[in-house]
C-alpha cells in the first residue's frame, strides 16, 4: 500500500486550512463513531468542572489539560490503527491482533497514568472539604 510519488505530491500541494479541515474532521468522526471517545470526552467534562469548582492552581490545570489532550490523541491514535489493520487484512492474523491489542495497551496505560494525575491532585482538595 505504497503511496506514489504523484500522491505524495498532491497531499503536499494542500493549503494549511485544508488540512486543519481534514484534522478537524477526524476528532469530529472520532467523536461521533467511537464509544471509546464519547467516555473519555464525558469524563474530561467531568473532570474540567470539579477542577473549576476546587480552584485548581495554574500548574495543576496544565497537568490536567496535558493529561486530557494525551487521552484523547491516544485514544485517536488507536482508532487509527485499528481502522489500519482493518483496511490491511479481513483475515484473522496474530500481528494484526498484536497492533490493535498493542494500540489498546498504549491507551490503557495512559488512562492509567490520567487516573493516577487526578487523584494526585484532587484528593487532598477534595479531603480538605470533607474535614472543613
Amino acid at each position: 500500500m505504497n503511496m506514489d510519488s504523484r500522491g505524495d505530491q498532491e497531499e503536499k500541494s494542500h493549503s494549511l486550512h485544508v488540512t486543519f479541515g481534514f484534522a478537524l474532521s477526524g476528532i469530529v468522526s472520532a467523536v461521533r463513531n467511537e464509544r471509546n471517545m464519547k467516555i473519555h470526552l464525558f469524563i474530561s467534562v467531568m473532570v474540567v468542572v470539579l477542577g473549576a469548582v476546587l480552584t485548581l492552581t495554574r500548574l495543576e490545570w496544565l497537568f490536567i489539560l496535558l493529561a486530557i489532550g494525551g487521552m484523547l490523541a491516544a485514544e485517536m491514535m488507536n482508532t487509527a490503527v485499528e481502522r489500519t489493520v482493518d483496511l490491511c487484512t479481513k483475515e484473522i492474523h496474530p500481528l494484526a491482533k498484536q497492533a490493535k491489542d498493542i494500540a489498546a495497551g498504549a491507551v490503557l496505560i495512559y488512562a492509567i497514568m490520567c487516573v493516577m494525575i487526578g487523584l494526585i491532585i484532587f484528593i487532598p482538595k477534595i479531603s480538605r472539604l470533607i474535614h472543613l
